[in-house]
Protein backbone atom coordinates (compact mmCIF):
# COMPACT_ATOMS: atom_id res chain seq x y z
CA UNK A 1 0.00 0.00 0.00
CA UNK A 2 2.75 2.27 0.66
CA UNK A 3 4.46 1.60 -2.48
CA UNK A 4 1.21 2.57 -4.56
CA UNK A 5 0.63 5.75 -2.71
CA UNK A 6 4.25 6.54 -3.35
CA UNK A 7 4.37 5.75 -7.05
CA UNK A 8 0.99 7.95 -7.52
CA UNK A 9 2.56 10.55 -5.60
CA UNK A 10 5.70 10.27 -8.08
CA UNK A 11 3.02 10.42 -10.77
CA UNK A 12 1.41 13.27 -9.82
CA UNK A 13 4.17 15.51 -9.74
CA UNK A 14 5.75 14.73 -12.30
CA UNK A 15 1.93 15.38 -14.38
CA UNK A 16 1.28 18.60 -12.29
CA UNK A 17 5.02 20.09 -13.31
CA UNK A 18 4.22 19.48 -16.64
CA UNK A 19 3.35 23.39 -17.73
CA UNK A 20 4.48 23.66 -20.86
CA UNK A 21 1.24 23.94 -23.24
CA UNK A 22 1.71 22.81 -27.10
CA UNK A 23 -1.07 23.88 -30.24
CA UNK A 24 0.74 22.48 -33.66
CA UNK A 25 -0.88 22.99 -36.82
CA UNK A 26 0.39 22.06 -40.57
CA UNK A 27 -1.06 22.17 -43.96
CA UNK A 28 -2.42 18.79 -44.73
CA UNK A 29 -1.57 18.70 -48.16
CA UNK A 30 2.08 19.38 -48.07
CA UNK A 31 4.57 16.48 -49.12
CA UNK A 32 7.04 16.85 -45.93
CA UNK A 33 9.00 13.71 -48.13
CA UNK A 34 10.68 16.39 -50.55
CA UNK A 35 12.21 18.10 -47.98
CA UNK A 36 15.46 17.51 -46.51
CA UNK A 37 17.57 21.08 -45.47
CA UNK A 38 16.47 23.85 -43.23
CA UNK A 39 17.93 27.40 -42.61
CA UNK A 40 17.23 29.72 -40.16
CA UNK A 41 15.43 33.49 -41.12
CA UNK A 42 18.10 35.52 -39.99
CA UNK A 43 15.47 38.61 -40.34
CA UNK A 44 12.77 37.31 -37.79
CA UNK A 45 15.93 36.26 -35.33
CA UNK A 46 17.72 39.91 -35.33
CA UNK A 47 14.15 40.92 -34.09
CA UNK A 48 13.43 38.69 -31.32
CA UNK A 49 13.82 40.57 -27.89
CA UNK A 50 15.26 38.16 -25.68
CA UNK A 51 18.61 37.71 -24.35
CA UNK A 52 20.99 36.35 -26.98
CA UNK A 53 21.75 33.50 -24.25
CA UNK A 54 18.02 32.35 -24.68
CA UNK A 55 17.78 33.07 -28.80
CA UNK A 56 21.21 30.50 -28.83
CA UNK A 57 19.56 27.91 -26.48
CA UNK A 58 16.01 28.58 -28.79
CA UNK A 59 18.37 28.22 -32.09
CA UNK A 60 20.32 25.17 -30.84
CA UNK A 61 17.31 23.34 -29.42
CA UNK A 62 15.66 23.33 -32.44
CA UNK A 63 18.90 22.72 -34.93
CA UNK A 64 19.10 19.70 -33.03
CA UNK A 65 15.88 18.51 -33.10
CA UNK A 66 16.03 19.00 -36.53
CA UNK A 67 18.93 17.13 -36.92
CA UNK A 68 17.57 14.33 -35.03
CA UNK A 69 14.47 14.10 -37.34
CA UNK A 70 16.73 13.72 -40.13
CA UNK A 71 17.24 17.45 -41.39
CA UNK A 72 20.41 19.12 -42.07
CA UNK A 73 21.23 22.64 -42.13
CA UNK A 74 21.66 24.63 -45.22
CA UNK A 75 22.68 27.66 -46.99
CA UNK A 76 19.99 26.67 -50.27
CA UNK A 77 17.73 25.24 -47.59
CA UNK A 78 14.63 23.49 -48.82
CA UNK A 79 12.74 24.92 -45.52
CA UNK A 80 12.61 28.41 -43.54
CA UNK A 81 12.41 28.46 -39.82
CA UNK A 82 11.21 31.49 -38.19
CA UNK A 83 11.30 31.82 -34.89
CA UNK A 84 9.12 34.43 -31.97
CA UNK A 85 9.02 34.97 -28.73
CA UNK A 86 6.18 36.99 -26.51
CA UNK A 87 5.87 37.11 -22.55
CA UNK A 88 3.14 37.87 -20.00
CA UNK A 89 2.10 38.43 -16.70
CA UNK A 90 -0.34 36.26 -15.27
CA UNK A 91 -1.39 37.61 -11.92
CA UNK A 92 -4.32 35.03 -9.61
CA UNK A 93 -6.01 36.36 -7.15
CA UNK A 94 -6.01 34.31 -4.05
CA UNK A 95 -8.46 34.65 -1.22
CA UNK A 96 -7.96 33.50 2.15
CA UNK A 97 -10.94 33.76 4.91
CA UNK A 98 -8.67 33.81 7.96
CA UNK A 99 -10.04 32.41 11.32
CA UNK A 100 -13.52 33.62 12.84
CA UNK A 101 -13.07 36.19 15.59
CA UNK A 102 -15.53 37.38 18.25
CA UNK A 103 -16.15 41.08 18.52
CA UNK A 104 -18.79 43.28 20.17
CA UNK A 105 -21.35 42.18 17.42
CA UNK A 106 -20.97 38.69 17.44
CA UNK A 107 -18.53 36.04 15.17
CA UNK A 108 -17.46 37.43 12.17
CA UNK A 109 -14.83 36.61 9.43
CA UNK A 110 -12.18 38.56 7.69
CA UNK A 111 -11.15 38.10 4.28
CA UNK A 112 -7.97 38.82 3.21
CA UNK A 113 -6.92 38.85 -1.02
CA UNK A 114 -3.07 38.62 -1.74
CA UNK A 115 -2.64 38.76 -5.59
CA UNK A 116 0.80 36.33 -6.95
CA UNK A 117 1.93 36.66 -10.33
CA UNK A 118 4.07 34.46 -12.59
CA UNK A 119 5.61 35.28 -15.88
CA UNK A 120 4.82 32.90 -18.82
CA UNK A 121 6.66 32.73 -22.08
CA UNK A 122 5.44 32.19 -25.46
CA UNK A 123 7.42 30.68 -28.24
CA UNK A 124 6.16 30.49 -32.26
CA UNK A 125 8.05 28.39 -34.59
CA UNK A 126 6.60 28.51 -38.74
CA UNK A 127 8.51 26.50 -41.17
CA UNK A 128 7.83 27.34 -44.12
CA UNK A 129 8.49 26.07 -48.05
CA UNK A 130 11.59 28.05 -48.63
CA UNK A 131 10.83 28.13 -52.62
CA UNK A 132 6.91 28.46 -52.61
CA UNK A 133 7.25 30.78 -49.36
CA UNK A 134 3.93 28.64 -48.34
CA UNK A 135 3.69 28.07 -44.74
CA UNK A 136 3.86 24.46 -44.09
CA UNK A 137 3.64 23.73 -40.38
CA UNK A 138 3.22 25.89 -37.28
CA UNK A 139 3.41 25.84 -33.35
CA UNK A 140 2.94 27.65 -30.74
CA UNK A 141 4.21 26.90 -27.02
CA UNK A 142 3.37 28.75 -23.48
CA UNK A 143 4.68 27.84 -20.24
CA UNK A 144 7.13 29.33 -16.87
CA UNK A 145 10.76 28.64 -17.35
CA UNK A 146 10.90 28.88 -13.57
CA UNK A 147 12.79 26.28 -11.91
CA UNK A 148 14.50 25.10 -8.65
CA UNK A 149 15.45 21.71 -10.45
CA UNK A 150 16.37 22.38 -14.18
CA UNK A 151 18.84 24.56 -15.62
CA UNK A 152 17.33 26.83 -18.39
CA UNK A 153 19.44 24.90 -21.24
CA UNK A 154 17.49 22.14 -19.61
CA UNK A 155 14.01 23.97 -19.55
CA UNK A 156 14.25 25.47 -22.77
CA UNK A 157 15.61 22.46 -24.66
CA UNK A 158 12.42 20.46 -22.90
CA UNK A 159 10.30 23.12 -24.02
CA UNK A 160 11.47 23.27 -27.94
CA UNK A 161 10.96 19.65 -28.04
CA UNK A 162 7.67 19.27 -26.68
CA UNK A 163 6.99 21.74 -29.39
CA UNK A 164 8.54 20.16 -32.52
CA UNK A 165 8.22 16.46 -30.96
CA UNK A 166 4.92 15.66 -33.60
CA UNK A 167 6.99 17.37 -36.79
CA UNK A 168 7.36 14.94 -39.72
CA UNK A 169 10.93 13.42 -39.90
CA UNK A 170 12.75 14.31 -43.04
CA UNK A 171 13.03 11.24 -45.85
CA UNK A 172 15.55 9.36 -44.92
Amino acid sequence: MNRVFYLLTIFIIFVSCSSVKVVTDFDSSADFSQYSSFAFSKSQIEKLEISDLDKKRILSSIENHMESKGYVSSNQPDLIISVDTKSREDVYINRYNDFPYYGWYGPTMSTTYRPRSRIVGLLYIDIVDAKSGSLLWQGNGSGSLSSNKLTRDELIDSFVNRLLENYPSANL
